[in-house]
């Protein structure tokens, strides 16, 4: 996303006008190749869901009953009793649900899937999904060990096959303007320090549902507790603005705060992963007052701080004192998890790069290592390996 001279003049930026910031130009894709918008099909996408077990499905699930560009053509979970409670709360055909989600794939053809699993069946998914040549969504994060990881990039690879990775946050524009500012413009030089905010009350207090709480506070199918389902979100993002170079070595304090809710898995986790020339500090937590995704940004000369839900953000630039700076709405296949699945099935473009497996490898290193180092007390040094991505990484890239 780039800021564009209308909401330059709206939010009264003479500063970045300066600058030289231009109109939004032509999208690319992640290799950098031009691609066109996506063009309306006549025919809805032909989805498939694997599993009801992760509780972001009620919220997708409401999003594809409100479209026309979408068909629910088969949902897979082995528990009975939840496929029921699904196709009575959303008042699905029965013939749709499936026990077996290698014989949903074959009888009901989809064009894509999305998995709602736990995070430690997501490479039996896409392991399925791949030996049909289908895309795959899946929600955040990508893997619970890096093992897991390489197995999912071995079955892309083979079945030549799209994996995207969903979080909330890569739909927020303000993540959009960061990167425009703070790296296509370079408007405060280079970035030392990115401290991601993420987490809440914890899944008991929010009363997410049984099934989900089941596996999120089970150190196997979700790899950790907040450390993993909420520490995710900034490494994803470090990853993304630090053009995915892989850290040096990650350092964590983990903590339990309710032991009697969560015995199992901490609670509180605060990580330091280390860069050649940056620090990223991830603050993930089942223990805010509040929900909260906050992105801060520290550059050589300037900073940016993007708040929950996408719209906030606040800027300051050399010689410009601190001021707020509204973010343009976001590209049509850009705008929610379901638009940029639709977009990447039907091939009008790639993974946008928050979304793309090659960051979502380094994430699951880099949380591989902070659950490492949370056991050890130590810091914990990444294997060697390729230090950048020679591809350019923008949200539209």
């Amino acid at each position: 996303m780039v800021i564009s001279t209308t909401s330059i003049a709206r939010v009264a930026l003479a500063g970045l006008l300066a600058l030289g910031i231009q109109a939004a130009p032509r999208r690319v894709s992640a290799s950098g190749a031009g691609v066109q918008a996506a063009t309306p099909s006549a025919a809805p996408l032909r989805l498939a869901i694997a599993g009801l077990v992760h509780g972001h499905v009620t919220g997708f699930l409401r999003l594809a009953q409100a479209r026309t560009d979408v068909q629910i053509v088969g949902v897979f979970d082995p528990d009975e009793a939840l496929r029921h409670s699904y196709a009575q709360r959303y008042k699905l055909a029965d013939d749709i649900f499936f026990a077996d989600m290698a014989a949903m794939l074959d009888r009901v053809k989809p064009d894509a899937v999305a998995a709602f699993t736990s995070t430690y069946d997501h490479p039996i998914v896409v392991e399925a999904a791949a030996a049909r040549h289908l895309t795959v969504m899946m929600e955040k994060p990508l893997a619970v060990s890096t093992e897991h990881a390489r197995r999912i990039e071995r079955a892309a690879a083979r079945g030549g096959i799209q994996v995207l990775v969903n979080y909330e946050t890569t739909w927020y524009a303000n993540h959009g303007t960061i990167w425009t500012l703070m790296k296509e413009r370079a408007a405060g030089g280079a970035i030392r320090k990115i401290v991601a905010l993420d987490g809440h009350q914890g899944p008991k207090k929010i009363n997410v549902q049984p099934e989900f709480f089941a596996w999120l506070t089970d150190p196997i199918k979700n790899g950790a507790g907040a450390l993993f389902d909420f520490g995710c979100y900034g490494a994803n993002l470090m990853t993304w603005l630090l053009d995915n170079e892989r850290p040096i070595a990650v350092t964590t304090l983990a903590q339990h705060f309710q032991p009697d809710v969560y015995p199992r898995v901490e609670d509180e986790a605060t990580v330091l992963v280390e860069y050649a020339k940056a620090q990223g500090l991830i603050q993930a937590s089942w223990n805010w007052p509040f929900n909260r995704k906050d992105l801060e940004v520290y550059a050589e000369r300037g900073a940016a701080f993007a708040g929950t839900g996408g719209s906030g953000l606040r800027v300051t630039l050399p010689d410009q004192p601190d001021h707020a700076v509204t973010p343009d709405p976001r590209p049509a296949d850009e705008r929610d998890s379901l638009s940029h699945l639709i977009a990447v099935a039907r091939g009008s473009r790639k993974p946008n790069a928050l979304s793309s497996l090659a960051n979502n490898l380094i994430v699951t290193e880099i949380l591989d290592a902070a659950r490492q180092s949370a056991r050890t007390h130590a810091r914990v040094a990444l294997p060697p390996g390729p230090r950048t991505n020679p591809a350019p990484v923008g949200l539209q890239k």
